[in-house]
């Protein structure tokens, strides 16, 4: 990203102040955070929705609030893509209709409209949805036209509230590996507000949590959740840990991949994949689904039992986060015990255990375009 997007902004809310100084070079910026604490009002304040904000927004050299020098500009002339909880998609256009909706801001932005539209429609899969009516598509569809819809108008940044939220778990997998495909492939800054731990972890490289309307910690995703001030919230929203593998084999009922970007890592029996051999995924653990063992163990319909080694023991209220790593090119594993269960096996940095995974407790993330 080479502008780099800077917020620094006040506005009055019912509850509370919102009130957050942040400036962000990252391809992906998350917020984070419980229901009511600010996070959609910090969007709409940079979309320009939110007429009493006052402070300084700005992406790159450009000014777009400055309540100082007076400086406003209105939301149709920032150049921002927003998809809000709901889509709102046109329901008088069909998709194609929607997706061309926003030509008149891609033209005005320098864009080649039909370029944009090609790829955008190339990245979502959504030339079999062309002349589908909005009433007739799927919850997932509809997130990947509204998606589409603010890609198409040429967006210098991209703002996306909780694009996964009104999806059952089943669609969030088909769909998440959509977003990513629009982070690796349009060079456009992007704000992700998430309360999907899975989520913020597979792609955002910088996460914000808001607590009533202030920002209460800041870093790299995993980091900031097992933070203990902030791992309450995450658990509440479900935390797992999210690991990149690569196919390894493929066998009657399930499929062995290697951790690891580069599929270097121990081997993990996951459910059947359709992905070719060689191809990249991501995988899913619960952080209360790890069972730990400080011996290999035998007897067990636990599929997997990896490795590690313990790098970190954090009290967290009545439990304990135990941080252990699996191999070098492998983000650590954050598993939840007990106190008991920590002093029973002394677990402290160093000490070498086992990590029993089911292989029905892994769930697995893969470009629905890629399987064989």
């Amino acid at each position: 990203m080479s502008d780099a997007l800077s917020v620094r902004v006040r506005l009055p809310l019912d509850r509370f102040d919102l009130d957050v100084d942040v400036r962000t070079t990252h391809r992906v910026t998350g917020i984070f955070g419980a229901s009511g604490s600010g996070k959609t009002t910090l969007l709409e304040t940079i979309a320009g929705l939110r007429r009493g904000a006052r402070g300084h927004v700005a992406l790159g050299d450009e000014t777009w609030l400055d309540d100082e020098r007076r400086v406003r500009i209105p939301p149709e002339r920032r150049g921002v893509g927003y998809v809000p909880q709901d889509s709102l998609l046109f329901p008088h256009l069909d998709v194609l209709g929607n997706l061309r909706a926003g030509r008149g801001r891609a033209l005005a932005g320098g864009h080649d409209p039909d370029a944009v539209m090609d790829t955008t429609v190339r990245v979502l899969d959504l030339a079999p949805l062309l002349r589908r009516t909005v009433t007739t598509l799927s919850g997932g569809e509809r997130q990947r036209v509204a998606l589409g819809r603010a890609l198409c108008s040429g967006p210098r940044l991209l703002l996306l509230d909780e694009p996964l939220a009104s999806l059952d778990a089943a669609l969030r997998r088909r769909v998440l590996p959509f977003l990513q495909r629009v982070q690796a492939e349009f060079a456009i800054p992007i704000l992700l507000v998430s309360h999907d731990p899975v989520e913020v972890q597979a792609l955002c490289e910088d996460l914000i949590v808001l607590r009533e309307g202030r920002m209460i910690a800041r870093g790299e995703p995993r980091a900031v959740l097992t933070d203990p001030a902030v791992f309450p919230l995450a658990e509440t929203e479900g935390f797992e840990n999210v690991l990149p593998a690569v196919v390894a084999a493929t066998r009657d009922g399930t499929t062995q991949v290697r951790l690891g970007s580069a599929g270097a890592g121990p081997a993990l029996t996951v459910p059947r994949s359709t992905l070719p051999v060689g191809h990249p995924l991501l995988l899913s653990v619960p952080a209360d689904e790890i069972v730990l063992a400080l011996e290999p163990p035998a007897g067990l319909s636990a599929r997997n039992a990896v490795p590690a080694r313990v790098e970190r023991v954090e009290a967290v209220g009545p439990i304990r986060l135990v941080t252990a790593r699996v191999a070098d090119d492998t983000p650590p594993l954050v598993i939840e015990v007990t106190d008991d269960a920590r002093a029973e096996l002394q677990l402290a940095p160093g000490t070498a255990l086992y990590l029993l995974i089911k292989t029905t407790a892994i769930t697995l993330y893969e470009d629905p375009s890629a399987g064989g």
